[in-house]
């Protein structure tokens, strides 16, 4: 293992994420000496790597485990939870035992979900797969599943022993898939490092290339800034009218509706980058972001090959989503805006005409 970058998260309970390659030699340390057993939950597409990962903790002392789970959002349901319950009760998973999850965010957040209700707590560690598990979904400490009326509406928040980041992870990922992950580390760069986008827009091909420097500093930079806030609000506790770790929701509330609209077919990254520009439409409606903001929005997000539209049509459905989403308190919709790049400030009750003329800006 060389070449490493240690990222840390002084959060309740510190840990540390890793970027580099070969990582693997870390995970016994991560998981604890305490651990006897370990569960590897992950994908069907990733069973190989997920019986790698077990014969070496076998190799360390450890009983390790399989568990199989469906691949993307279809793994994140009360039914997936209830089969891992399940075998780690046949088991005998006890408190001081380890969960390891592997895969993209939707993998991650189920093995976190896990971890976080299984006899109130155990030790987990996250080995995300995907540009959009190292930035977003496996560092934090936000685990969930989705049920009929949302995303995300069931969870806790439940702090990983450690992140492993292996960058060789990404040579087999789909280009679709690489770029829908940068989503969410342009959205760092619009609420809080401007270099990020100074990079993609730079070399747009390099930030693109799964082995490229200009991708590892994207991933990087993203990481440092979801690190910081979270380490200043794990829970989300900052009080009405100032932003905490609420500010990496930007893009999310139209982002999210599109999801359950689209019944989850759409990308996670795609929606939220229709989401982040409807919300910088709507800022400029309401008067904080000027229209070289938008046009940023844009042109970002655009060179990457990200989705800027989103089809007309779907207003009411869209409303109904968003009036659903955990960040609505009451009958309030409330959304992480920009006055400027990165100059973040809420949004709250917006006038239901500027709501609509904003769908209007991105519609197709």
């Amino acid at each position: 293992m060389t070449d490493v970058t240690r990222i840390p998260v002084r959060a309740e309970q510190p840990y540390d994420v890793l970027v580099g390659s070969g990582l693997l030699g870390e995970l016994p340390a991560l998981v604890g000496e305490r651990a006897r057993r370990v569960a590897v939950i992950a994908p069907a597409a990733l069973a190989a790597t997920a019986d790698a990962i077990r014969e070496d903790l076998a190799a360390d002392g450890r009983e390790a485990i399989c568990l199989e789970v469906p691949d993307g959002e279809a793994a994140k349901t009360g039914e997936v939870a209830a089969f891992c319950w399940g075998i780690l009760g046949q088991s005998g998973f006890t408190r001081t035992d380890a969960i390891v999850g592997v895969g993209g965010g939707s993998t991650t957040d189920l093995a976190g979900f896990v971890a976080a209700t299984w006899l109130r707590g155990v030790p987990f560690v996250t080995i995300p797969t995907t540009v959009l598990g190292m930035v977003d979904a496996a560092v934090g400490g936000k685990t969930g599943i989705n049920i009929d009326a949302g995303k995300n509406l069931v969870g806790a928040f439940h702090e990983p022993a450690g992140v492993l980041c292996d960058l060789n992870a990404l040579e087999t990922l789909s280009r679709h898939d690489l770029v829908a992950g940068l989503a969410e580390a342009v959205k760092c760069g619009l609420v809080r490092d401007q270099a990020i986008l100074d990079i993609v827009l730079a070399d747009p091909v390099s930030a693109t290339q799964w082995d490229s420097p200009a991708l590892r500093e994207v991933i990087e930079r993203a990481i440092t800034v979801k690190a910081d806030v979270v380490s200043a609000d794990l829970r989300e506790k900052v009080g009405t009218g100032v932003l905490g770790r609420e500010v990496l929701n930007y893009g999310h509330t139209f982002g999210h509706a599109i999801e359950q609209v689209e019944r989850y077919r759409w990308r996670h990254g795609a929606a939220i980058s229709v989401g982040m520009v409807y919300v910088a439409e709507l800022a400029r409606l309401a008067g904080l972001l000027d229209d070289e903001g938008v046009a940023l929005h844009r042109e970002v997000l655009g060179t990457l090959g990200l989705p800027t539209a989103y089809p007309a049509g779907h207003w009411d459905d869209l409303l109904a989503a968003m009036r659903r989403d955990k960040k609505t308190r009451g009958d309030i919709l409330r959304f992480v805006a920009l006055r400027s790049i990165g100059q973040p400030e809420l949004l709250e009750g917006p006038d239901p005409a500027i709501l609509a003329a904003a769908y209007a800006e991105v519609s197709t």
